[in-house]
């Protein structure tokens, strides 16, 4: 299996991280974790109807646990909307914006798992704009929206650059090359590119941008991705800093981290990107994930 791991992608990461480690976590079997729907029931009385399976609480996310068992998918509990399938580091990026009455924007909101977070965090007050720009991916947004129980929610169809708006709190969840979750899609290991990393960041700036023009003042906007590359997160961050009047905020959860790169291949970025989470697998066995949390000057 580790053969399969292209040689630029481990001279690339051994610059970063313990690469043996990150190998290891990559190839590991995913650890399947669901997060309950309070909307819908509390987290006690979902507890007792699942209690012949194993779960373990997320110390991240009090409605998120690991579970063990099989065909999870296909319980009448899960069919009913009274949990969602969630990966656990990704139930950390609508915690962070942590909205309430607000008006908000989910850029990149398809399949749903966020979404269906932040209308729960909200207790279906206030308004989400759910957006996404591919057509067929709203299907899966909208059935996940009506499962859940998600009512303060409006579907968009539109290219995020494109969107003008006045928002409180914008979560921009944004499309990455996908490092980070390896143990998901074991194909990335073998379609690995350099050059559609190059890519991604391209769109990423645009979005992280645009998404801080329709923000109001002293508004909050989370960027996170499940990419492990600085080029993606760090330097998406930096690029937002130089460009636009913000700051970043200390991300404080429960949860172990590694250390924000500050520089990489000759490039040095603003020392606001100390204040982000860069999460590894190896460090709490799940998928690696990167969340910045910027406020608008």
């Amino acid at each position: 299996m580790e053969k399969q791991f292209k040689e630029k992608f481990l001279k690339r990461y051994e610059k970063l991280t313990n690469i043996e480690k990150l190998k290891e976590y990559s190839l590991k079997k995913r650890r399947k974790s669901i997060r309950i729907n309070t909307l819908k029931i509390s987290v006690n009385e979902l507890k007792e109807r699942l209690s012949s399976y194993d779960l373990e609480q997320i110390k991240w996310c009090r409605e998120g646990f690991f579970i063990k068992g099989e065909a999870i998918g296909n319980l009448l509990e899960h069919n009913l909307g009274y949990f969602y399938m969630q990966d656990a580091a990704s139930m950390i990026p609508a915690q962070v914006l942590n909205p309430r009455e607000d008006i908000v924007l989910d850029m990149c909101a398809s399949p749903g798992s966020k979404t269906t977070q932040l209308s729960m965090i909200m207790k279906n007050q206030g308004l989400i704009i759910a957006n996404d720009n591919d057509y067929g991916r709203l299907n899966s947004l909208m059935i996940n929206l009506q499962r859940c129980g998600c009512y303060n929610t409006i579907i968009n169809l539109m290219q995020g650059r494109l969107i003008k708006g006045n928002f409180d709190k914008i979560l921009v969840d944004a499309p990455c090359s996908g490092t980070g979750i390896i143990r998901k899609s074991l194909e990335t290991i073998e379609t690995y590119n350099p050059n559609a990393v190059r890519k991604c960041s391209g769109i990423q700036r645009q979005l992280i941008l645009t998404a801080f023009d329709n923000l109001k003042e002293d508004g909050t906007l989370v960027y996170s991705t499940c990419s492990l590359e600085p080029e993606e997160n760090e330097e998406v961050i930096d690029f937002l800093i130089k460009n636009r009047n913000c700051r970043t905020e200390k991300i404080d959860i429960d949860i172990k981290r590694g250390k924000p790169i500050e520089d990489f291949e000759g490039k040095t970025y603003s020392k606001e990107v100390k204040n982000c989470l860069r999460i590894w697998p190896q460090d709490n066995d799940t998928e690696g994930f990167f969340v910045a949390k910027i406020i608008k000057r």
